[in-house]
């Protein structure tokens, strides 16, 4: 076959080039490029951490924590070297912030196509970013399919039974898209004080309403200022568990 024979002549040249190299003591070009892919026993190490490390807790590791979870390389400049190097091979993306490892590698991230972890909010202090580290009680592994292309997601739970005619119910987890505006009629996340609610709102003559989904509960009026909207309902987590099914 003619591929068959492009394919021998190719492996032909590579082996004669090979051949010459290894006389003249130099790799050649393809060698060159195999040995700038393969990785230390340390970076290895390091890559591996900063994949289980990311999968556990939701983010990346500072350099700080790589040492320390790493423990063999005793300076940070020591670790900094080494991921400049995972780096250029092209394993890992850095920015210039904390936090900001992402690998990039397809083989080092199988399970990040398939579960992202989103922060649990609890009580938000006034005044705060919703997604401020005081305001973050747990990291829930969530399907990435629920919020594909959706930044910043995050978790709320149900507390009550206020909102049973949508379905929602106490202890669920509802999976919050941020944003600060919405439309009449659109189920969100609304900031009254410190405690987040989740409601169908309704805007009226400078004022906001909030409608349940239970009859038994009134509705809640607010100035539109005093309403703040932090997210979108988009989805929902139900542990069958705690409610004894």
């Amino acid at each position: 076959m003619v591929v068959y024979n492009i394919l021998q002549r190719m492996s032909r040249r590579f082996m004669g080039s090979t051949a010459r190299s290894k006389g003249e003591g130099k790799p050649s070009p393809l060698q060159e490029v195999a040995m700038a892919k393969t990785l230390t026993k340390a970076q290895r190490a390091i890559l591996q951490f900063i994949v289980k490390y990311t999968q556990e807790h939701g983010y990346p590791p500072t350099i700080r924590e790589i040492q320390q979870g790493i423990g063999v390389i005793k300076s940070l400049r020591g670790i900094t070297l080494h991921l400049d190097a995972l780096q250029r091979k092209g394993y890992i993306e850095r920015g210039s912030q904390a936090r900001s490892i992402r690998v990039i590698h397809p083989d080092y991230q199988p399970d990040r196509e398939r579960v992202r972890f989103l922060p649990l909010v609890g009580t938000i202090a006034a005044g705060s970013p919703v997604l401020a580290y005081a305001n973050i009680e747990d990291l829930i592994p969530v399907p990435a399919d629920m919020v594909r292309n959706v930044e910043g997601a995050f978790l709320l739970r149900v507390k009550g039974d206020s909102m049973v005619g949508e379905h929602i119910l106490p202890r669920d987890l509802v999976i919050i898209k941020p944003q600060q505006t919405a439309y009449n009629g659109e189920l969100v996340a609304v900031l009254i004080g410190e405690e987040a609610t989740i409601k169908r709102i309704y805007f009226e003559r400078g004022r906001a309403r909030l409608e349940s989904a239970n009859p038994a509960y009134e509705p809640i009026y607010a100035p539109v200022e005093e309403a703040r909207v932090i997210g979108k309902v988009i989805g929902l987590l139900r542990d069958y568990g705690q409610m004894g099914v």
